[in-house]
């Protein structure tokens, strides 16, 4: 399978197992990622982004701070922001966190039925280090595989 097609299929399976959307940061340099792919609703990114409640998102706080896992019920939220995202349908979640070679990557995943199983999180995980992984040597896609992904990327936000 090509490296755009095993992408496509790595961000369709991590979308289907958080129905409710999440964001995706690959290859975090300061505080800007290489790649954003977001699949939250429009009203609920469009609050996010018009109340600049990035500054104040545990999510985003804790994916900086931390690698690992963390479900979003035991984050530090003293702004809200989670119940904010609750009422836009994203009740349940977790964060996966991590640096590989020198690049940190960290994503929300979000559920509006239930919470994610233990097992559930350590697929996403995985799945997430993949994409990590494939994403990293964007040097070595060509410009039409790399401009595709950033067409995907705008897609999946704006979709």
């Amino acid at each position: 399978m090509k490296g755009q097609d095993r992408i496509s299929a790595l961000l369709t399976k991590l979308h289907a197992a958080s129905p409710a959307g999440f964001a995706i940061a690959l290859h975090v340099r300061y505080t800007s990622p290489r790649y954003l792919f977001q699949s939250y609703a429009k009203e609920w990114l469009d609050t996010y982004s018009r109340e600049g409640l990035v500054l104040h998102d545990p999510v985003v706080r804790w994916g900086f701070t931390h690698e690992g896992t963390i479900r979003w019920n035991a984050l530090d939220d003293p702004a809200r922001v989670m119940d904010r995202a609750a009422a836009h349908g994203l009740r349940y979640g977790a964060v996966v966190a991590f640096v590989h070679d020198g690049s940190r990557t960290m994503a929300g995943f979000a559920r509006g039925d239930r919470e994610l199983s233990d097992d559930e999180i350590a697929t996403l995980k995985s799945t997430l280090e993949e994409l990590h992984d494939l994403t990293g040597t964007v040097e070595t896609f060509s410009p039409d595989v790399h401009m595709t992904l950033k067409q995907m990327s705008i897609y999946l936000t704006h979709g």
